[in-house]
């Protein structure tokens, strides 16, 4: 078994374990990217068991495959709470202080993450980290501000890089707004520099959720580690 096929393993299980908290006539919020995925295949086969729930998506990707697997999805505009919310994470620490932002998403993944009673995060154990920093913190700009908003990353000891795709045109959220991958090293003070980014004119949202997980499910080998936020 391959590395990458272990890994695939990992997040499929902890995909599962977090399907497996959706109870019926529940609101689920359904994250972005390969780890969201699994959530939505899991889900798919739970609905066509029998269970009952509404969802919303975090990004158009997200809500077209929802639809394809079968699962009601709803216009996050007309929502204000969700029940519950399950997505992944590009690495998270022993706090529940994680950057996600990978896929694009980070905005829309925030918005409906406040939304939420509970937010569970599911990740293989490559994701987790001793320090924030590892990867690049992915940061949504107005396109207006794109040298203004780099400026003042680099201000704060950021190098940022304009997320292209491979034809060189800038890859943009679904809200027609820039992606910037911003590599700090390690994020000593992930609160302030938090803060410090909310600040910039023209940032429109980070990568940085250090408030919003309650809970991690890691997937490892052939276990799946739950971990609950301490309060």
């Amino acid at each position: 078994m391959t590395t990458e096929t272990v890994i695939q393993a990992a997040k499929r299980k902890a995909a599962e374990a977090a399907v497996a908290e959706i109870e019926s006539g529940m609101l689920v919020g359904l994250g972005t990217g390969s780890t969201a995925a699994f959530a939505i295949s899991a889900l798919g086969r739970r609905i066509r068991e029998g269970l009952r729930v509404t969802t919303v998506g975090t990004s158009r990707a997200t809500e077209a495959a929802a639809r394809a697997a079968g699962i009601a999805m709803l216009d996050f505009a007309d929502v204000a709470h969700t029940d519950l919310v399950i997505d992944g994470a590009d690495e998270i620490d022993s706090a529940f202080r994680a950057i996600k932002g990978g896929g694009g998403a980070m905005l829309r993944e925030k918005i409906v993450a406040a939304s939420a009673t509970r937010m569970i995060c599911i990740v293989d154990a490559g994701k987790t980290v001793a320090t924030l920093g590892t990867r690049p913190l992915p940061i949504e700009a107005l396109p207006f501000a794109r040298s203004f908003v780099s400026d003042a990353v680099r201000a704060l000891g950021g190098e940022p890089i304009i997320r292209v795709a491979a034809d060189g045109a800038p890859v943009l959220s679904d809200q027609a707004n820039l992606l910037i991958d911003c590599r700090f090293g390690p994020i000593a003070d992930p609160a302030a520099l938090a803060a410090e980014l909310t600040a910039v004119p023209g940032m429109l949202g980070h990568g940085l959720f250090l408030t919003e997980i309650d809970a991690l499910f890691i997937g490892r080998d052939e276990r799946i580690e739950r971990l609950e936020r301490r309060t």
